[in-house]
């Protein structure tokens, strides 16, 4: 009963949470009054919905391939979403619009398409990031949301989306667990149609429980290939992860070699992963870890945020204008993969602890 009782007030607290209206695409087709048009190539293992004809809920073992053009308006806050209005005409000047999109009948074709980028961006040739969004989230905000990063982050590789089957509600916290494990094999499917493509660098980059779907899938690619995986994924960046400490471990463990650099974004504060922890009955998450002792055997390096977090803390990365400037700093895709640790480290100014192989930095308050 007591079980019962927890998950019923973890559910509520849940829903307290995420009481927001919903993003939703707005097209636009080559709507003009945006400050910057941010492409992104599109991976999704979730079913096209009946009425809107866009990914849905539901689970496909048959991934679909797209690309989306999203435009960013000018004076918005760094890390704001300026969502299109559901009851008015969405404005290029004022709102996150979709310029243009393509849908690819194939990898195939996708792969084609994803190459020419790949070969063109001449800011990043070659270079790729594939980011895995989280828990509780629908279509539309994590492209969004990718388009957010993307221009806020000032990221010059060519980008990726890969978009699994979350419920997208409070309450689907279950369904969302079991479809994280479900788009494994979809997401190893991504990563190496972005190889095949031509990527010479692939960073992963994951939010929340997309982390725990990361990490699950670099760990079967490992078993399946341990010399192999070094070629294929260059680094990984794991942002508020929602994954107990001791699976991470055993995660780590089986892959052996882990990418370089392997960052993970922390915040004590983080209320939603501190949920997840009561969920789970465990009070052990990485991405809220205060400590890396547990982590001495694995060469990782943790960012703890804390001092930036507001609201439920779970995307400072991401949201926070002064985080995401420092940030930037580490910009450089070339530089970061060829500095060695010690350097690395001191891109981001804080307080270093290190123990064994595991570093941590927290992250201090600047000044402007």
């Amino acid at each position: 009963m007591h079980a019962i009782l927890r998950l019923s007030l973890l559910i509520v607290l849940f829903a307290a949470t995420a009481c927001a209206p919903r993003g939703q695409l707005a097209f636009r087709p080559g709507a003009t009054g945006g400050a910057a048009t941010e492409t992104i190539y599109v991976v999704t293992s979730r079913a096209k919905d009946d009425l809107t004809r866009t990914p849905g809920e539901d689970r496909t073992l048959n991934e679909s391939y797209s690309r989306y053009d999203i435009s960013i308006p000018p004076n918005r806050v760094v890390g704001e979403i300026n969502w299109p209005p559901s009851d008015a005409e969405p404005d290029a000047a004022r709102d996150f619009v979709t310029t243009g999109a393509a849908e690819f009948p194939d990898a195939r074709t996708f792969r084609t398409a994803l190459g020419r980028d790949l070969r063109n961006n001449r800011a990043a040739p070659g270079a790729a990031v594939i980011f895995v969004h989280g828990f509780n989230t629908n279509f539309a905000e994590g492209l969004y949301r990718l388009a957010q990063i993307s221009h806020d982050l000032e990221i010059e590789g060519t980008v990726v989306h890969y978009s699994w089957p979350s419920a997208a509600a409070a309450t689907g916290y279950l369904y969302d667990r079991d479809s994280a494990l479900f788009a494994r094999d979809g997401l190893e499917e991504a990563i190496r149609d972005v190889a095949a493509a031509g990527a010479t660098r692939i960073t992963l980059v994951a939010h929340s429980m997309g982390s725990y779907l990361t990490m699950e899938t670099l760990r079967q690619m490992a078993l399946r290939d341990q010399a192999g995986l070094p070629r294929i994924v260059d680094a990984v960046v794991l942002l508020s992860p929602d994954i107990d400490v001791d699976v991470f471990i055993g995660q780590a463990r089986a892959i052996k070699n882990l990418p370089d650099p392997f960052l993970i974004f922390t915040a004590q504060d983080d209320r939603a992963l501190g949920l997840s922890a009561r969920l789970s009955g465990d009070g052990k998450r990485l991405g809220n870890l205060a400590d890396p002792t547990p982590l001495g055997d694995l060469d990782v390096t943790l960012i703890d945020i804390t001092n930036y977090t507001e609201g439920t803390g779970h995307f400072a990365a991401a949201t926070s204008p002064e985080l995401v400037r420092i940030i930037n700093r580490i910009k450089d895709m070339d530089a970061f993969y060829t500095i060695d640790d010690r350097a690395r480290v001191g891109l981001v100014e804080g307080a270093v602890l290190t123990v064994q192989n595991a570093a941590q930095v927290i992250v201090p308050v600047l000044d402007q």
